[in-house]
C-alpha cells in the first residue's frame, strides 16, 4: 500500500491520491494508471524506485475516485492531474503513464507544459491500429476484450474475483501479495454482489475520447516536452502482435517522439505490474529525468 494518501478536490468530487516515499528528495514522478486500473497498479514501480517521491491518483471514475461526477475524457483527467500536483505542493514532475494513462499524460504535458519535465509513455499514448470502419463502442470491446466484459460481472467475494484474474494470461501462476492487494482494492459494493469499481460506461466514454477526440491528436502534434515510448512485446492477453507492432512506423507517424523501445518478454500488464517490468520502466524514467531540462 501507499505511504500516505490525499483527498484532492476536483470538478465533480474528490480524487483519492496515493503517495510513496513522501520524504524523498529530487524530482517527483506523477504516475497515471490505465483505463480500468487504480493507483495500486504502480506498487511494483514503488518498490523499484524507493528513492523517488511518487504521486499516483485514482483517476475519476476508478478506485476510490469512482464517485467523481462530471466530465470524463483526456482533457478532464489531465486537468485533474494539475490539481493533484497543486495539492501535493509540486510545481513540476516527470509524468509516467500506462495504457490510457499514457494518453492522459501526453495531453497533460500539452495542456500543462510548465508542470511537466518529460513524459514516459508505457504501452499507450499513441494511436492504436483498429479495424477500419469499426464503431467506437465496438472498438472498446475489441481492444480490451475480457477486461471490459468483467465490468458487467458480479462476484460473491474477493477470493472469487482474484480467481477470475488467475485465469488471465498475464497473471496465471503468479502468487504475489501486491497483486492480491491490487485486485481486492478494485472491488466495490458488498458480498455477494461485489463489482469492479470502474463502470463500462466510464471506460467507453474515455476510450472513445482517447481514440477519436482532438486532444490527443493535438498533444502528439505539439509534444512540448521530451517524450519516450516503452512498448510491450505482447498484448493484453499475452498475445502477439502487441498493441504497437511497428515502432519505426510509430516514430515516423509521431516525429516529435523521442526513443521508442521494446521491452522484451513483457505484456501489456507485466510491463508495470511485475518487478521485472517495473525495473525497466524505472530505469527508463531515470534516464529521461536526468536528461530533461
Amino acid at each position: 500500500m501507499t505511504d500516505r494518501t490525499h483527498a484532492v478536490a476536483v470538478a465533480g468530487g474528490t480524487l483519492h491520491v496515493g503517495e510513496w516515499h513522501p520524504d524523498a528528495e529530487g524530482l517527483p514522478w506523477l504516475l497515471v494508471h490505465g483505463v480500468t486500473a487504480s493507483h495500486l497498479a504502480w506498487s511494483w514501480v514503488a518498490v523499484e524506485a524507493a528513492d523517488v517521491r511518487l504521486i499516483a491518483p485514482d483517476l475519476r471514475g476508478r478506485g476510490r475516485s469512482a464517485d467523481v461526477s462530471g466530465p470524463i475524457g483526456m482533457a478532464a483527467h489531465a486537468d485533474d492531474l494539475a490539481a493533484v500536483l497543486d495539492a501535493a505542493g509540486i510545481q513540476r514532475a516527470l509524468v509516467v503513464g500506462h495504457s490510457m494513462g499514457a494518453f492522459v499524460s501526453a495531453v497533460f504535458a500539452d495542456r500543462h507544459p510548465d508542470r511537466t519535465t518529460a513524459v514516459v509513455l508505457v504501452d499507450g499514448g499513441l494511436p492504436l491500429d483498429l479495424p477500419e470502419g469499426m464503431p467506437p463502442h465496438e472498438a472498446v470491446r475489441h481492444v480490451l476484450g475480457p477486461t471490459a466484459a468483467r465490468l458487467e460481472m458480479r462476484f460473491p467475494d474477493a477470493a472469487s474475483y482474484r480467481d477470475f484474474w488467475r485465469a488471465h494470461p498475464a497473471f496465471v501462476g503468479r502468487e504475489d501479495p501486491l497483486l492480491d492487494a491490487y485486485f481486492a482494492y478494485d472491488l466495490a459494493g458488498s458480498e455477494p454482489e461485489l463489482r469492479p469499481s470502474t463502470s463500462l460506461a466510464t471506460v467507453e466514454g474515455d476510450s472513445i475520447d482517447q481514440n477519436t477526440g482532438a486532444d490527443i491528436a493535438r498533444a502528439l502534434d505539439r509534444m512540448p516536452r521530451p517524450t519516450v515510448l516503452l512498448a510491450a512485446e505482447r498484448g493484453l492477453q499475452g498475445e502477439v502482435p502487441p498493441l504497437y507492432v511497428d515502432l519505426a512506423r510509430v516514430r515516423a507517424d509521431v516525429p516529435r517522439l523521442g526513443e521508442a523501445r521494446r521491452i522484451p518478454g513483457a505484456d501489456h500488464y507485466s510491463i508495470v505490474m511485475t518487478r521485472e517490468g517495473a525495473r525497466e520502466v524505472v530505469a527508463a524514467a531515470r534516464i529521461v529525468a536526468d536528461t530533461a531540462d
